[in-house]
């Protein structure tokens, strides 16, 4: 997101009002493209190519990358790329798609499960169901892609969409000189995390930075991440929320936001007012000695912190199970589709093309876990490979929201309702969501 935070998370947020006209639009597109995307009689693509994406800075950088070795290729393009601050990319999507003004965007069509109503079908679902999307499933240019990445993003057995990476974003990012320097080990566990806390509090350290503005929420995700430790235990978690079994103020539910609680306790003072930037750069300048963020930031943090800083990055320990701590929760990043109505969907095949055969150009920039077989990865990642040996899917990419639930319980694990996020503590933001939950079931 600026790289905000759960990267995608704004996007579970429905794009609303104009589906029906977005659906129509989509699936009567022109099957051939307008004549503004025919190629040239040599056959390379022409005209303006319109993508939108939402922002992030390693990506946004990665991006424009390939976009400068495109057009040098095919000089006939005009590459008009836009990247909107999450908080507002849903509704410049809905209005583009409306217009047919997007030609690579984003998309992330899923399947539901059984035991979710048809009602909480996503909005990008939908699209692929009507013929919005092109299915990319036999281009190729996909063979390049790691095929269990491919699996993860399949919709009803087809890919619609390219994925640019991976991201981890249950884990903490951590100074290692603060650390050294006040004899603290990486914890493994949720006592030895919060020991941690203490001591540098003693010491006058801050332990934690929070962006309130943009990514608080990372916290609420890292503490799910390994209180649920795998994805049949989030599945369950899931489920039996459905199903009304599982109350989302009591027993281990409660204790996630027991648990963020204590971590906004450590943070900076007047953290709700700091933007994601602000993190980064208090982060990379030693004003605190961790923070929960993703692993999308790597890149940024590695430029602005130069060969002075020594960072590294560990799954948040919310357990006091070492077992439960061992792997880090991530996603499949930013998934990049082709409307239906694209009016120029041969320059846009051209450029998913390109991008996945120049994928180095992007992910040297953007510096995500590679999705392109053989494909170079940042140097980062081999210092968190026992982190990542099994995947394990994050909170946000196993729930799916329901529709009717009230905005208490949209994630639904109540973070923002904890100050000062908000106004109360664990137990009555849990009891708020649960009530918004319980609502939605009727």
């Amino acid at each position: 997101m600026a790289a905000t935070t759960f990267h995608g998370m704004a996007r579970l947020v429905a794009m609303g009002a104009g589906l029906t006209a977005l659906l129509a639009t989509a699936a009567c597109g022109s099957s051939s493209g307008s004549a503004s995307g025919a190629p040239t009689p040599d056959g390379k693509p022409k005209g303006t190519l319109n993508i939108l994406v939402s922002s992030a800075t390693g990506s946004d950088a990665g991006f424009q990358a390939v976009n400068k070795a495109f057009m040098a290729k095919y000089p006939s393009v005009k590459v008009n790329f836009s990247s909107v601050p999450n908080e507002n990319y849903a509704q410049a999507h809905a209005s583009r798609l409306t217009a047919g003004s997007i030609d690579v965007g984003l998309a992330g069509p899923v399947q539901l499960p059984s035991y979710v109503p048809s009602s909480n079908e996503g909005d990008d679902a939908r699209m692929a169901d009507q013929g919005g999307y092109l299915d990319l499933t036999s281009q190729p240019f996909m063979k390049k892609f790691n095929p269990t990445v491919l699996d993860q993003i399949k919709y009803k057995g087809k890919n619609y969409t390219v994925p640019t990476g991976l991201s981890y974003y249950s884990g903490m990012f951590y100074n290692k000189k603060i650390f050294a320097e006040n004899g603290i080990q990486v914890p493994t566990t949720w006592t030895e995390l919060m020991a941690a806390c203490q001591k540098l509090k003693a010491k006058g350290i801050v332990p934690l930075g929070i962006g309130g503005k943009d990514s608080a929420g990372l916290n609420m995700l890292g503490v799910v991440q390994t209180l649920y430790p795998t994805a049949q235990a989030k599945e369950d978690l899931a489920k039996g929320l459905y199903a009304g079994s599982v109350k989302l103020d009591q027993g281990k539910q409660l204790e996630v936001l027991q648990k963020v609680q204590q971590l906004y306790s450590y943070a900076e003072p007047n953290f709700a007012g700091v933007s994601y930037p602000t993190m980064t750069a208090d982060f990379v300048n030693g004003k605190f000695a961790m923070m929960s963020d993703g692993t999308w930031n790597t890149t940024t943090i590695q430029q602005a912190g130069g060969s002075k800083l020594d960072f590294g990055y560990f799954p948040l320990p919310a357990s006091d199970n070492a077992a439960d701590n061992k792997y880090l929760g991530g996603k499949v990043e930013l998934t990049l589709a082709i409307p239906s109505n694209a009016k120029n969907r041969t320059a846009a095949i051209d450029y998913l093309d390109f991008f996945t055969n120049n994928y180095q150009l992007f992910d040297d920039k953007a510096g995500f876990a590679p999705s392109v077989e053989g494909a170079k990865s940042n140097p980062f990642y081999a210092q968190i490979a026992q982190y990542t040996g099994t995947f394990q899917p994050a909170w946000d990419t196993i729930w799916i929201a329901n529709t009717k639930a009230g905005p208490n319980a949209q994630l639904p694990f109540n973070w923002a309702g904890i100050a000062p996020m908000g106004s109360s503590d664990a137990k009555g933001a849990a009891e708020a969501s649960q009530k918004d939950w319980q609502a939605g079931l009727k």
